[in-house]
């Protein structure tokens, strides 16, 4: 879905996550309640389709035109265990009439399918919160399961919220009587009425759900018709029970955005077109070699989707085929991607090794998840970054790129291309669970924003020997950027010789000489470390003595964090790196301008230390890896303490 925003203006309010300033006004028998932002989570068993629930509402809203910050979380399984608690799949979304950071800490709308839903997220609720349960499944055998000894819908542990007891299932399969369906298959549609519920109670759109519902059952119209019923049926009931005697709007968000046009977009969807679109700022075909894993296997569907530009996808039988084929396409020319996450990059290890050897371009995009070994498939972290940086034999730099947001994804994709095909490198992306999987609104760049990545290639020889003779010498680097002539094979005259065994400088033959390897191995180093990066970026309007520093995706949480205790008065800096190697020039001078250094990540303190290592600088290390990410109001807490430290 697009909007047009003509605002430039942003709010930056500071209050992330509250709900405020209520104001009513009566329609008919029902009023309007009007609040400046909302966090609602669905949550089900993961057959309950709470994901596709999540996706259309998070669509709607972005067509009406709130901000909005998403949090998909669900188990590894392709079908966990029905009724269980390892088995909750939950959709999370905060949407608001201003700019906001993050999918919020705390819910004040669950929709709980199932006692486990309930019991499984309950304890993320604020007092007052709404709950909507479909007591339906709130059968003695399904509360067992979970450990309710009682009803929690009966025995008052709920008095503490706004209770919703609705029969879904029940409404569900008498709005689809009608229709020649099995009760099994009409209670399916049940995710379809909570949808049409609340999107009564919030004011969203509806044309957009139908039509999608339209195309995604197209050969079964039948399917598509009953899944329509059960969403109008759970907006007419929305509208016309006595339970729900107010709904809400959110304003849309028109002073959060520069003008443009907008679109809801996921990471991984950004990062597959910002690849599509370096392939046509370069003017190269772009080539795909990967094997799906968790959570980045979207690109490769995404990518494969798009032939007409040049695109070839290539699912190999494992990591190490996936790769290699990728970086034999970079060897033939093409703007080369392998696509993985954690335990692929250890597969992969050697043949980044070999590209950069070989010195070719080459993108790695590893979207992060929780390890080690299989670790968590669908759960969050960062812990990845020592293994990008120093994961292969040898010294074998390269250059690691990692976006902030879901919407970043697009430039950081670009910036890994331009990287990779200006100085000849293999280059990795890192993103994780969270961004790949989370969304948020995105300005469609106009053509005349995109960088021109466009690549010379060597078309004639480019050494004169001793006797006059013109040749071609492999290894004769660019004096300002230390990258080698890139020669595509079949081109007259160019033939020469690559491979893992060392070269000699220059000519490319094969070379044990130790003072040439010593030579070649620095010159390696020295082409990574002059790679040109832009001067990281440093938000201090105050004069503030303590810096957090973060990467990758905290930069949501750690920016809502800030925005808080600015707002009450503290006085705290705040940067934030996309290039974590080589590191911005400026950053040591920013970092030695503060006192502390606290430095939140999802990992144990890879970052912390590669900055105490080379800086020399005491960062203190905020660490989580429990799968999610960091929450704003934990953070803001920790960084209070820092300041008064």
């Amino acid at each position: 879905m697009t909007s047009q925003v003509s605002s430039p203006a942003e709010q930056a309010d500071g209050t992330d996550e509250t709900v405020v300033g209520a104001q009513r006004k009566p329609v008919g028998a029902k009023d309007v309640r009007r609040l400046d932002r909302v966090i609602i989570r669905f949550a089900g068993d993961s057959g309950d389709g709470m994901q596709l629930t999540g996706d259309r509402f998070t669509s709607e809203t972005a067509s009406f035109g709130n901000d909005l910050s998403t949090l998909p979380n669900f188990p590894a399984e392709i079908r966990a265990p029905a009724g269980t608690l390892p088995g909750v799949s939950s959709f999370q979304l905060h949407f608001a009439d201003h700019d906001i950071l993050t999918p919020g800490d705390a819910p004040n709308v669950l929709v709980a399918m199932n006692p486990a839903a309930l019991k499984a997220n309950v304890g993320d609720l604020p007092r007052g919160a709404e709950i909507i349960v479909n007591t339906d499944e709130f059968t003695k055998r399904a509360m067992q399961k979970v450990g309710y000894d009682t009803s929690p819908l009966e025995d008052g542990s709920l008095d503490g919220y706004h209770l919703h007891p609705v029969p879904l299932t029940t409404l569900t399969v008498e709005a689809l009587k009608e229709f020649d369906l099995s009760r099994k298959e009409a209670e399916r549609s049940k995710n379809m009425f909570a949808l049409g519920l609340l999107s009564w109670m919030y004011h969203r759109p509806t044309e957009g759900t139908e039509r999608f519902l339209k195309s995604k059952f197209a050969k079964k119209p039948d399917i598509a018709a009953a899944n329509i019923a059960a969403y109008r049926a759970g907006w007419n009931f929305g509208e016309t029970t006595e339970d729900f005697a107010v709904s809400y709007e959110v304003a849309p968000a028109a002073t959060a955005f520069p003008p443009g046009t907008y679109r809801n977009i996921s990471g991984n969807l950004a990062l597959a077109y910002g690849l599509i679109t370096a392939s046509r700022q370069a003017d190269l075909p772009l080539f795909l070699g990967s094997y799906p894993i968790t959570p980045a296997s979207d690109i490769l569907h995404e990518l494969s989707r798009h032939k007409n530009f040049g695109v070839r996808t290539f699912q190999a039988e494992d990591e190490i085929a996936g790769i290699g084929a990728a970086l034999g396409a970079a060897f033939g020319g093409s703007l080369a991607v392998t696509t993985t996450s954690g335990p692929g990059v250890a597969l992969k290890s050697e043949t980044i090794g070999l590209a950069v050897s070989l010195e070719l371009p080459l993108l790695v995009v590893d979207i992060q998840r929780g390890g080690p070994s299989t670790g968590l498939p669908t759960k969050t972290e960062q812990a990845d970054l020592l293994q990008a940086m120093y994961g292969r034999n040898g010294e074998a730099p390269v250059p690691v790129v990692a976006p902030r947001t879901p919407a970043d994804c697009f430039g950081a994709a670009l910036e890994a291309a331009r990287i990779a095909l200006t100085y000849r490198t293999p280059v990795f992306l890192l993103s994780d669970g969270y961004l790949a999987n989370g969304s948020e609104p995105w300005r469609i760049p106009e053509p005349g924003e995109l960088p021109d990545l466009a690549v010379q290639f060597a078309r004639d020889p480019n050494h004169t020997l001793d006797d006059g003779t013109e040749v071609f010498w492999p290894y004769k680097r660019d004096p300002q950027t230390l990258a080698r002539p890139w020669a595509v094979p079949g081109t007259p005259g160019l033939e020469h010789r690559i491979g893992g065994i060392e070269k000699q400088d220059g000519t490319g033959n094969i070379s044990y000489d130790p003072a040439n390897h010593d030579f070649m191995v620095r010159t390696r180093q020295a082409k990574i470390d002059g790679i040109t990066v832009p001067d990281l970026e440093t938000d201090d309007p105050d004069g503030a003595r303590t810096l957090v520093l973060g990467w990758g995706s905290t930069y949501g949480p750690i920016t809502a964090a800030v925005r808080r205790i600015r707002k009450e008065g503290g006085r705290i800096a705040q940067a934030h790196l996309r290039h974590l190697n080589p590191f911005p020039a400026n950053l040591g001078a920013v970092l030695k301008r503060y006192d502390a250094v606290v430095v939140p990540e999802m990992n144990l303190g890879q970052l912390a230390t590669l900055i105490r290592a080379k800086y020399l600088v005491d960062a203190q290390s905020y660490n989580q890896v429990n799968g999610m990410p960091f929450k704003a109001e934990q953070l803001a807490t920790v960084l209070k303490e820092a300041i008064d430290g």
